[in-house]
């Protein structure tokens, strides 16, 4: 009887393995597939053209702040 309970849990615990396995190997397979991948790279593309139309930006109102606090700074002086 003891030996019936060792093999029937042992059955149990493979099959629930294989099919835990199976699982975790079927979501990656389409975690992984060209077109999921295409779509991250396009979002990873996308976020990064963001970033840097933001820096542009971010540069361009920096400098004409600059420039006419420069402009500004000439007027007083002269």
């Amino acid at each position: 009887m003891k030996r019936l309970f060792w093999v029937g849990l042992g059955l149990g615990a493979g099959i629930a393995g294989a099919v835990v396995t199976m699982r975790f190997a079927s979501r990656q397979a389409q975690r992984l597939s060209p077109s999921n991948l295409a779509r991250e790279a396009k979002g990873g593309i996308m976020d990064l053209a963001r970033r840097v139309s933001e820096s542009i930006a971010e540069g361009d109102r920096a400098m004409r702040e600059k420039e006419q606090e420069l402009r500004s700074d000439l007027r007083d002086a002269g």
